[in-house]
């Protein structure tokens, strides 16, 4: 038997997306069923206007024509409320929506949210990490935990530019 914590930490790489409806910042009441036939890009971050999550949507900003050329969607994902991730998005000229997920029932069930280290301590709380998920609804990629905020996004479309 797979315990809670082993089962939270298991890749979503083949798995049927988890299903999901959340407000975007474009005022749409956003869910899993809206992209069926499209790449679908999620990125769960942990706090707008944070020095780490702000380079990493910068670098997703920088990349997204690339996404958008290949039609693949991208969609950020944190606790905040819709208010703050309008400001981020104002203050960094983000051209993608951003989820929010104040229960965190999302970030859950894309194992995004739960125990990790910071500063050498655990804590709950949002597992900065990224998903693909393909136009049949599969997880393509899952990157559980990812360490270097600057630099993941081109990661991402270097694995997306790859037939990912």
């Amino acid at each position: 038997m797979v315990s809670l914590k082993e089962k939270d930490m298991a890749s979503l790489e083949g798995q049927p997306a988890p299903d999901f409806e959340l407000y975007g910042t474009d005022g749409i009441k956003h869910a899993l069923r809206d992209y069926s036939g499209k790449t679908l890009v999620i990125y769960f971050y942990p706090k707008d206007n944070t020095p780490g999550c702000t380079k990493e949507a910068c670098a997703f900003r920088d990349l997204h024509q690339e996404l958008v050329s290949r039609g693949i969607v991208l969609l950020g994902v944190s606790r905040d409320s819709l208010v703050s991730h309008d400001r981020f998005i104002r203050s960094f000229g983000l051209p993608f929506v951003l989820l929010s997920d104040p229960d965190t029932s999302m970030m859950e069930s894309y194992g995004a949210f739960g125990e990790k280290m910071r500063y050498g301590k655990k804590s709950l709380g949002t597992i900065r990490s990224t998903v693909v998920v393909g136009p049949d609804g599969r997880v393509a990629k899952h990157w559980q935990t990812v360490k270097k905020a600057d630099s993941h996004p081109a990661e991402v479309v270097d694995f997306l530019l790859k037939g990912g």
